[in-house]
Parts: C-alpha cells; sequence; structure tokens
C-alpha cells in the first residue's frame, strides 16, 4: 500500500487511492465471495453504525411518503443492500471495476463526490419536477449538493463544516 498512500499524498486524488485501497485489499475475489461479505457485514451493522436518529429521519420521511434516495461517496460493493436493509427506494453511489467475475477494485465511474453528488441530486430534480429535496450530509464536500436542495442538513459536521453552513443558511444537527 505504500506507493498509493505516497501518490494520494501528493495529489489528494480520494477516487485513485479508494480504488487502489480496495485493489489491494479485495481484488481478485469473486462476486460469490465479496457478496458473502457484504451479507455478513449488512447482517452485523448495529449501533452505534446506525444512529437511532438517522433511522428516525428515514421513519419520519417513510411516513410521508416520500421518495427515500441514498447517495454515499461509499462503493457499491456494500451501498446497494445497505440502502435496501434501510428502506431506500433508490440508491446511487461509487461503482467499482470487474473483470468479468472478479473484483478489480479500481472505480468504474467517478467516485460520488462533491459536484457528483451535485449532479445526481440535479438528474433527480429533472426527473421529479415540483418535487422539495431534502438531503442529509456530513463532510465539507456536501456543500455543492446541499446548495441545490430545499431541505438540506448538515449531520455531525465538523467545526470547520458547521461554520460554512451557518455562512449558507444550511441547518446542522447531532445525530451522536
Amino acid at each position: 500500500m505504500p506507493p498509493p498512500l505516497l501518490r494520494f499524498a501528493l495529489d489528494r486524488d480520494r477516487g485513485r487511492i479508494k480504488g487502489a485501497l480496495i485493489s489491494g485489499l479485495l481484488g481478485g475475489l469473486d462476486r460469490a465471495a465479496i457478496a458473502a461479505l457484504t451479507a455478513r457485514f449488512v447482517a452485523a451493522l448495529a449501533p452505534p453504525m446506525l444512529l437511532p436518529s438517522a433511522l428516525a429521519a428515514i421513519a419520519r420521511h417513510r411516513a410521508a411518503g416520500d421518495r427515500l434516495v441514498l447517495l454515499s461517496a461509499s462503493t457499491d460493493l456494500y451501498v446497494p443492500p445497505l440502502g435496501a436493509r434501510l428502506g431506500f427506494d433508490e440508491v446511487h453511489c461509487t461503482r467499482v471495476a470487474w473483470d468479468g467475475d472478479r473484483l478489480l477494485g479500481t472505480l468504474a465511474g467517478p467516485n460520488l463526490r462533491g459536484v457528483e453528488k451535485q449532479r445526481v441530486i440535479l438528474e433527480l430534480k429533472s426527473r421529479h419536477p415540483g418535487s422539495t429535496l431534502a438531503a442529509y450530509a456530513n463532510s465539507r464536500s456536501d456543500f455543492d449538493h446541499l446548495r441545490c436542495v430545499e431541505q438540506p442538513t448538515l449531520v455531525n459536521g465538523s467545526l470547520a463544516a458547521r461554520r460554512r453552513a451557518a455562512r449558507l443558511h444550511i441547518p446542522c444537527a447531532d445525530w451522536r
């Protein structure tokens, strides 16, 4: 892992380091092995990983009849099954590359972060004109898409992210 980590220190390319780490750790495994690992991981998720406040927000939106869409920079190795477990209607995440049945681990498209999440939000708005969009995010890289929705919330943000949210009039929540 030293070469990819050194390259990341120089170029700060999160997508490249993500692909290199996945390749290094899981590359070469077949789909069945990945599916088994994913099933164990998703089944084992319990507090504190699934925050009660997050689950309550999901339940409130579901009860209101809202369409639940999960956007994550994490990969499709586990985000779609997690989204299904949590009852999301649609999932958008970073995709990994395969060679037939074998995981390459490099990214098969853009890292769904920053302006890439904004692109998805804008596409959702075009598919659902007139809908009110709410978004929850936890990182400074998420302000691109938070600024595009009617009901943005920064959750568990760093002090710097909270300050920026205040300047942009984006509410903050603490779900710890």
